[in-house]
């Protein structure tokens, strides 16, 4: 069986104490950015004593609003400070990786990726320290993005072994213009962690694995990091449970 993470927010994670602990989940925690606001090292220790010793943990790091390409300077600065305010929790809970987004869109950028890639570069540059001394990875989640190119611009500029890519299935699913097989041809050597849920294509449903239309099959034929984190992001129990017996049967 793989031993997959569970993606939970944070503010959620009590509600679900009890599934969490009989099931012994791995766990990857979203932390938004009214939880960084408001959560003190107090809570920080309750969560760590909540968890069994050898649970592993991953981190989402908060995404609204917040821009790692912006072009504005202020607006970069409030996104490296939340950055790192993520990574002041890392430092007493030791996750694997933390997945962040990418903030690119073409029609904001006007087709204009090195203009995204420059001002995420110098976002990254300062980040970057803090996850290599930490030995933490950094896995840049595909959203909008219609083609793999930009994000593989972006980790061989940053060329560290902390720095890679997060794939997720269901934001391929709704918005890719190439094929999984251009994917995975680009990016397999980056990939570090996998977002696995799945949609019809018309909304980001986050579906359990084999509900929508995404070819997991095909997928896990192209894939080649089997080592990465699996992260199970179904919102609900019940998908939850669904998306790991599905997995079970898809891992060869």
């Amino acid at each position: 069986m793989v031993k997959s993470h569970i993606h939970v927010p944070y503010d959620k994670i009590y509600d679900y104490i009890d599934i969490i602990t009989r099931e012994r989940f791995n766990l990857e925690i979203y932390f938004n950015s009214q939880t960084l606001d408001n959560i003190s090292k107090k809570d920080i220790e309750k969560l760590k004593k909540a968890f069994f010793n050898e649970t592993s943990l991953s981190f989402h790091a908060p995404f609204m609003d917040l821009s790692p390409g912006a072009i504005d300077s202020r607006v970069r600065e409030v996104t490296i400070e939340r950055f790192n305010q993520i990574f002041d929790i890392a430092t007493l809970l030791n996750p694997k990786s933390i997945v962040f987004h990418s903030g690119y869109e073409k029609w904001k950028y006007a087709f204009k990726v090195d203009i995204w890639l420059e001002a995420s570069l110098k976002t990254w540059e300062r980040i970057l320290p803090r996850a290599e001394q930490l030995k933490i990875k950094i896995a840049i989640e595909n959203i909008f993005e219609e083609e793999p190119e930009s994000l593989r611009m972006l980790v061989e500029k940053i060329s560290s072994p902390y720095f890679g890519i997060c794939f997720d299935t269901g934001h391929f699913n709704l918005f890719s213009k190439k094929s999984i097989e251009e994917w995975m041809f680009c990016l397999n050597d980056y990939i570090v962690e996998i977002h696995l849920h799945d949609n019809n294509k018309n909304f980001d449903e986050h579906l359990a694995i084999g509900s929508g239309c995404f070819d997991f099959e095909k997928f896990f034929d192209l894939f080649k990091n089997k080592n990465c984190i699996y992260t199970i992001e179904a919102h609900s129990p019940e998908n939850v449970f669904k998306s790991l017996k599905m997995l079970d049967k898809l891992i060869k």
